[in-house]
């Protein structure tokens, strides 16, 4: 079999006031996952466990993420989370916690082979 990527999704999350890396991140794959509806493994005729979910999540502290939680968003499916360094603090102008911006990408794939 051959793995094939067949979708790919984005999202954005914050975190306004608490500095919580891991509810930005995690809103930030709700926000790509809600806003859709597709079917991809009844097309494809696949349980849905059998997804290969592959996350890439970006903060400014890749290391305060919980990624056990994160993986708890997604209801079938086998997802492999990577957090790296980008996303976006925002200083606030009361000296308060900054505003966290955290970016999520979802691939999804099967393992299936190629057409001849």
């Amino acid at each position: 079999m051959t793995r094939r990527r067949l979708l790919t999704e984005f999202g954005m999350g914050t975190s306004l006031r608490r500095q919580d890396y891991t509810q930005a991140a995690k809103r930030a794959l709700q926000d790509a996952l809600w806003h859709n509806s597709i079917n991809l493994a009844e097309l494809f005729g696949f349980p849905k466990e059998a997804m290969l979910i592959d996350v890439e999540i970006a903060v400014q502290q890749p290391e305060a993420v919980d990624t056990v939680t994160l993986a708890q968003v997604f209801p079938y499916g086998t997802p492999t989370i990577r957090v790296v360094k980008g996303g976006l603090d925002v200083p606030r102008g009361d000296g308060g916690n900054p505003t966290v911006i955290a970016n999520a990408a979802i691939s999804v794939s099967f393992d299936m082979e190629r057409a001849p």
